[in-house]
């Protein structure tokens, strides 16, 4: 062959190398950063909220430097896949609840899954902003994540084909649950069977029965039409059912630094946003619920409710050694300290 055709054939090598080098980068001359934000619930929930809301606003003040495309309802991935492809880089940011970092192996996020850990919405956001919060974030830093912010989906009921006023009434039956070994330690402190089901296959599962009933916020309930499927709910309160935003670490620190800084700022405002939605939105979900008539929503009285925090409060002491006997200790101290307030 020609030297002159050998020398061009090496000089297109290099060039396309080049460009697929370039395809690599997160901005491109030509076009915007896209960041693929996938999530399992739908958008009218708090998360599928403040996620839209985020991408609203970092599109808006990136001046089109960035798009974000969210995926809700886990139309992209579903739970068990999500956090693998944020690893491998086929997303770049998402919003799993606190107990898919257990398998992880982040173990801490699962203080979340303790039973009447956090008493109140307040108390949890001081928890989660200060150094426990801060703690557990770093923690995700060896696994190729970087936390951005802590969002919230309030507090969880039970729900069955069966009357529920007390833990014994959950017995026997097969309760669906995320893969968390603090919430089968939950259901069998209740002597219920827990049976580990993906967000996205509980309507179903509830449907024909390969389950009997679950945990989750209202909203949640709702918006999955859990209800439909679902004759009764009662209001324990009994865990926290929360999100940690995170986001690629290798993708994130390639970003331009002005860049980085508008999404920080972006994020910071739709988690405000998140916080002050998550409450209006449980409570219009419960009464939609109510008012459609296809599950009685059971309210403990106070003496109903301390039966329940008798039974799963020692869930605490058996999974101090899996989540951090240490977070446990700091959070019990911090809600002795809010009480003598």
């Amino acid at each position: 062959m020609d030297t002159r055709f050998r020398a061009r054939g090496a000089f297109a090598a290099a060039l396309l190398a080049a460009c697929l080098g370039l395809l690599g980068t997160p901005a491109l001359a030509d076009g915007p950063i896209v960041i693929k934000f996938s999530h399992v619930v739908a958008s009218n929930t708090p998360k599928g909220r403040a996620a839209d809301r985020f991408k609203q606003l970092a599109e808006e003040r990136t001046k089109g430097r960035v798009r974000v495309e969210v995926y809700p309802n886990s139309t992209l991935y579903k739970d068990k896949e999500e956090l693998e492809a944020l690893q491998l880089g086929s997303v770049q940011m998402l919003a799993p609840s606190f107990a898919k970092f257990g398998p992880l192996g982040v173990k801490q996020f699962e203080i979340f899954d303790v039973p009447y850990m956090f008493p109140t919405a307040e108390f949890l956001e001081k928890i989660e902003d200060g150094p426990i919060g801060k703690k557990l974030m770093a923690a995700l830093e060896p696994k190729g994540l970087t936390g951005l912010a802590f969002w919230d989906n309030g507090f969880k009921a039970f729900s069955a084909n069966r009357p529920i006023t007390l833990p014994s009434d959950l017995k026997g039956l097969k309760m669906r649950i995320q893969s968390s070994k603090v919430l089968e330690a939950e259901m069998r402190a209740m002597d219920a069977i827990p049976q580990v089901m993906a967000f996205g296959d509980t309507y179903q599962g509830l449907q024909t029965g390969v389950v009997d009933g679950t945990e989750n916020p209202w909203s949640n309930m709702y918006t999955q039409k859990m209800h439909e499927v679902q004759k009764y709910a009662v209001d324990t309160y009994h865990g926290y059912l929360g999100y940690a935003v995170v986001v690629n670490t290798k993708f994130w620190q390639s970003l331009p630094a002005d860049i980085r800084t508008i999404l920080e700022g972006a994020m910071k405002d739709a988690t405000a946003y998140d916080h002050e939605i998550a409450r209006k939105d449980n409570e219009s979900a419960m009464e939609a619920i109510a008012k459609s008539g296809r599950t009685t929503i059971i309210h403990l009285t106070p003496a109903q409710r301390a039966v329940w925090e008798q039974v799963l409060v020692p869930v605490r002491k058996e999974m101090a050694g899996r989540v951090g006997a240490d977070v446990v200790d700091e959070i019990v101290k911090a809600q002795a300290g809010m009480a003598g307030h």
